[in-house]
C-alpha cells in the first residue's frame, strides 16, 4: 500500500480528518448502492413487479446473513486500527494475517449452512407463493457468494483501518460499472431472470475483491512476509471477541427485520413491492450515515490505540453535527422528489406501489437524525473496543421492530410497517448514549490506572 495513502487520524483537526476519510468512503458506498439499484431497476422494469417483490422479500434475510458476515469482518479489523494507532506495526501485521485466515474459515461454514437452509428460511418468512420462486432463485445465488463477501469486507476493512478510504473507491467504481454491464448481459442477453441479477453482483464483487487482495498483499505499509502467516491463539481469541459480537449485532437487528418482513408478507405482494421500492431509495439516501459509522470506527480505533480520548469526544461532536445537517437535507429531498426516485424501480402504472413507497419514505426520512446517531455512536463504541456492548443496541432495534410487527401492522396495515425503522432507531439511541458515556468513563479510569502503575515502576 502506498504509504502516502495511509492516514494517521490521531493528529490534526478531527473535523477535517473525518471529512477527508468520509467523502471517499461515501463515494464508494454510493457506487455500491448504485449497482445494487441497477439490479432492482432492471428486475422491476424488465421482469415485472412480481419479480421485484420476490427480490425485495429477501432483503431482511439477506441482511441477516450477509450483515453477520460484514459485521464479523468489521470486528476483525478493529484491532488492526488500534495497533496502527499504537504504532505497533508488527502486532498489526499479525492481526491482519490472522483476520484473513479466520475470515476464510468462517466463510466455509456460513456458505454451507445457509445454502442448505435457504428454502426453509423463505418458508419460515411466509413468502407469498406467487413470488417464492423469484425469491429463492435470487437469494440462493447471493448466498453462494458468501466467501467473496467475507474476503471483500475483510480486505477493504484492512485498507480503511490504515486510514486509506480512497483506494476502495476506485475498486468500487470498477465493480459498479462491471455489475451494470453484467446485469444487462445476464438478464436481457442471456435471459437468466432474477438469478442473473444475483450472479452479476457476485461476479463484480469477485473482481473488486481480487484487486483488493493484490493491493494488500503487495503493500509497502504492511509488507507481509511468509513468517507473518502463522496462526496466533492470542490474535484469534481477540478477533473472535471483536468479530462475533459485531456480527451478532447485525444479525440480531436483522431478526427484527425478518419478523417485520413476515408481517408485511402477510399483507400481499403489493405491500412487499412497496416496501422493496421504498427501501431501495432509502438505502441510497442513508449511505452518508453508513459512511459516518465506518469512519468513526476507524477514527475511534486509532485514537484509543494512541490513548487520545480527548480527540474521541471531539470527533463524536463533529460527526454528529454532520449527521444532523445531512438528515434534515435528506428529508427535504424526499419531500419533493420521492415519486421520481420511486419511478426508477417501477412503472408509473403501479399507482398503489408508488403511493405506498412515498408514505414509507416520508415517515422514515423524517426520523433520519435518529439513524445518524445510531451509526455514529454505535460504530464509535465498536472502534473503541467494546463490540460486546454495542450488540445490545441491536437487541433494542430487534425488539422495537418486532413490537411494531405484532401491534402496529395488524392495526394499521402498511402504514404501521412504515414506523418500524424509526421506532428501532429511537430505541437503539436510548441505549447507545448512556453506553458511550460508560465506555469513556471506563477507558479514562483504565488509562489512569495504567499510567499510575507505569509511574510506580519507574526508578526515582
Amino acid at each position: 500500500m502506498n504509504r502516502g495513502m495511509v492516514r494517521d487520524m490521531t493528529e490534526g483537526s478531527p473535523t477535517k480528518l473525518i471529512l477527508g476519510f468520509l467523502v471517499p468512503l461515501l463515494l464508494g458506498m454510493l457506487f455500491q448502492q448504485f449497482y445494487n439499484m441497477v439490479d432492482t431497476i432492471v428486475v422491476g422494469k424488465f421482469l415485472g413487479v412480481k419479480a421485484l417483490a420476490g427480490v425485495g422479500s429477501t432483503g431482511s434475510l439477506n441482511f441477516l446473513v450477509l450483515g453477520f458476515c460484514m459485521g464479523v469482518c468489521n470486528g476483525f479489523v478493529i484491532p488492526v486500527a488500534q495497533k496502527f494507532g499504537e504504532r505497533d506495526y508488527q502486532g498489526m501485521k499479525r492481526f491482519v494475517t490472522n483476520a484473513i485466515m479466520l475470515a476464510m474459515a468462517f466463510a466455509a461454514v456460513m456458505t454451507t449452512l445457509v445454502c442448505v437452509l435457504c428454502n426453509t428460511f423463505l418458508r419460515w418468512m411466509n413468502t407469498p407463493s406467487d413470488i417464492f420462486a423469484y425469491a429463492h432463485d435470487y437469494i440462493f445465488v447471493i448466498f453462494l457468494g458468501i466467501p467473496i463477501v467475507f474476503l471483500y469486507n475483510v480486505f477493504f476493512g484492512i485498507i480503511r483501518s490504515l486510514g486509506d478510504s480512497r483506494t476502495p473507491v476506485l475498486y468500487l467504481i470498477f465493480s459498479s460499472l462491471l455489475n451494470i454491464a453484467l446485469d444487462v448481459l445476464f438478464i436481457l442477453g442471456f435471459d437468466m431472470g432474477v438469478a442473473g441479477a444475483a450472479w452479476a453482483t457476485v461476479v463484480s464483487q469477485t473482481a473488486s475483491t481480487a484487486l483488493a487482495i493484490n493491493y494488500v498483499l503487495r503493500s509497502d505499509a504492511l509488507y507481509l512476509q511468509k513468517k507473518d502467516w502463522k496462526i496466533s491463539g492470542h490474535c484469534i481469541r481477540q478477533l473472535i471477541g471483536m468479530g462475533i459480537p459485531t456480527g451478532l449485532q447485525y444479525s440480531i437487528t436483522a431478526l427484527g427485520a425478518i419478523v417485520l418482513q413476515t408481517a408485511v408478507n402477510g399483507l400481499g405482494s403489493t405491500a412487499v413491492a412497496s416496501i422493496a421500492t421504498g427501501s431501495k431509495v432509502n438505502q441510497l439516501l442513508v449511505c452518508p450515515f453508513d459512511a459516518m459509522g465506518s469512519t468513526m470506527a476507524t477514527y475511534g480505533g486509532q485514537n484509543v490505540g494512541a490513548r487520545r480520548l480527548d480527540r474521541v469526544s471531539k470527533g463524536l461532536k463533529s460527526c454528529s453535527i454532520m449527521g444532523i445537517v445531512y438528515g434534515l437535507f435528506a428529508f427535504v429531498v424526499i419531500l419533493f422528489f420521492s415519486r421520481p426516485l420511486a419511478l426508477m424501480f417501477v412503472e408509473s402504472s403501479e399507482t398503489q406501489v408508488l403511493a405506498n413507497a412515498r408514505t414509507h419514505l416520508l415517515i422514515n426520512s423524517s426520523m433520519y437524525v435518529f439513524l445518524a446517531f445510531v451509526n455514529i455512536v454505535r460504530f464509535l463504541i465498536q472502534g473503541l473496543g467494546f463490540s460486546k456492548l454495542a450488540v445490545f443496541a441491536g437487541v433494542f432495534e430487534m425488539v422495537a421492530r418486532a413490537a411494531v410487527a405484532f401491534t402496529l401492522v395488524p392495526m394499521l396495515g402498511f402504514v404501521g410497517a412504515c414506523f418500524a425503522n424509526p421506532t428501532a432507531w429511537i430505541a437503539a439511541d436510548v441505549f447507545l448514549f448512556p453506553a458511550y458515556f460508560h465506555v469513556m468513563k471506563k477507558l479514562r479510569r483504565q488509562f489512569a490506572q495504567e499510567d499510575a502503575q507505569k509511574a510506580a515502576m519507574e526508578p526515582v
